[in-house]
């Protein structure tokens, strides 16, 4: 196998702040191996709150029933704050009215695979929920955030009106719950190791690199058999 094999699928929810914090100490350990590591990373769909109504649902009363209260949930949040301050992502909870159904804007991270922009619409999904405020659970804001991405607004829009792409994201979250994860983010680095969690930049350093030297050893001993 060569570098450009390596490949990085990642199962996430854009409800989850652990999943933004997750993306950005994976690329800051893609970034501390220089390009050593070029990664392909695949973003796939896992559902933190499947039963939530299509429309959403107010936050508070979300986060009463979860947490058993708001001040248990505060005692959280604080950590998830201090924790996205080290990342510089400016954490804007307040500004969050209700926790939507995520599965339409997995269907759009999917449909930006096929066009070759998952990353950036991932990461413009993020910025809008956790940032913004923005309710992604609607689809008017989904084909906005997808703009801001590079995507034609007017195709993503059509996208999402339809069902295209409604059997492939839950074959994939099927896929993802098959290989036993239960909770996200969940990383698993060339269809073999797994890491579970936002774990350190030097986590995901010293198994990126373990995965590579493997994969290099494979190599080589697939050449000497030749």
């Amino acid at each position: 196998m060569t570098d450009r094999e390596f490949t990085i699928e990642i199962y996430s929810d854009i409800v989850c702040p652990w999943c933004y914090i997750g993306k950005r100490r994976l690329e800051r350990a893609l970034d501390q191996l220089n390009g050593a590591a070029q990664a392909r990373i695949t973003w796939r769909p896992f559902e933190l709150n499947p039963t939530i109504p299509k429309e959403g649902m107010d936050r508070a009363t979300y986060l009463e029933a979860k947490f058993g209260s708001l001040d248990a949930f505060r005692q959280l949040e604080e950590h998830v704050l201090a924790a996205g301050a080290a990342e510089r992502i400016p954490f804007a909870f307040d500004k969050m009215a209700r926790t939507p159904n995520t599965f339409l804007a997995h269907r759009l991270i999917w449909y930006a695979e096929q066009q070759g922009r998952q990353d950036a619409v991932v990461e413009s999904l993020f910025r809008g929920y956790f940032e913004e405020g923005a309710d992604i659970g609607v689809l008017a804001i989904l084909v906005q955030l997808a703009g801001r991405s590079g995507l034609s607004v007017e195709a993503v829009d059509r996208f999402l009106q339809s069902d295209e792409g409604t059997e492939e994201v839950k074959a994939e979250e099927a896929a993802g719950h098959r290989l036993g994860i239960r909770g996200v983010p969940y990383f698993v680095l060339n269809q073999a190791y797994g890491i579970s969690g936002a774990q350190p930049v030097d986590v995901f350093v010293s198994a990126i690199e373990k995965v590579r030297i493997h994969m290099s050893g494979a190599s080589e001993g697939s050449t000497s058999r030749r």
